[in-house]
């Protein structure tokens, strides 16, 4: 009656140990004085061993776990710089910010540039935005129409928004497809842009 009893007692705290395991506590370990020839005994070896096992298990996902959020965070890191690189507002005078675009526009990246814009129109109290798009090849209906989406938002912000850098083979392609830049102020050159720009700042101060 009492080795019944007190196999019971193993099989319980056995049980218990198994319990914990289940929780996701690999800490604990049986200490049963159990001779392992012995099934119990052998039972309680296993599971220290499985306890070990899943411990390093547990450990080395901890540290996997870690490594991946830590090369996420990197990732995230990189692609803000990507961003921030592909879409410059640079303030390049006084209240005068310009965006220079280089490449492909298609949608997500001209989301991308007039948050950038608007933001930094707001932050910096801008009066006038050069958009320069002396590094684009190519301008097509779809070009055209993100452009003055990009405009129209700045201009509701009360800033000036005009294009340079137009070259002769966009400016040819606007005029064969027909594209209506609605008004918009435009320049040969980044330099031209922002010459003609403080020549207005200074007539309006005279003016004023």
């Amino acid at each position: 009656m009492g080795e019944t009893t007190e196999s019971l007692d193993n099989i319980s705290t056995i049980l218990l140990a198994l319990s914990d395991v289940a929780a996701g506590d690999y800490t604990k370990r049986l200490e049963l004085a159990l001779p392992e020839t012995t099934p119990l005994g052998a039972l309680c070896l296993g599971v220290n061993e499985l306890v070990d096992s899943l411990g390093r298990a547990a450990h080395l996902a901890t540290e996997a776990q870690r490594e991946l959020e830590e090369k996420l965070r990197v990732v995230a890191a990189q692609r803000e710089a990507i961003h921030q690189l592909s879409t410059p507002v640079i303030e390049i005078w006084h209240e005068v910010l310009c965006l220079p675009i280089v490449g492909l526009v298609d949608g997500a990246r001209s989301t991308q540039m007039t948050e950038s814009l608007l933001h930094a129109v707001v932050e910096k109290r801008a009066r006038c935005v050069i958009v320069d798009i002396t590094g684009i090849e190519i301008m097509d209906t779809h070009t055209v129409d993100l452009f003055m989406r990009m405009i129209g938002a700045v201009r509701l912000l009360g800033a000036r928004c005009v294009m340079s850098g137009i070259n002769p083979r966009v400016a040819e392609t606007i005029v064969q497809m027909g594209l209506d830049l609605q008004g918009v102020e435009t320049h040969h050159s980044l330099r031209s842009a922002l010459r003609a720009w403080v020549k207005r700042a200074k007539r309006n101060r005279k003016k004023g």
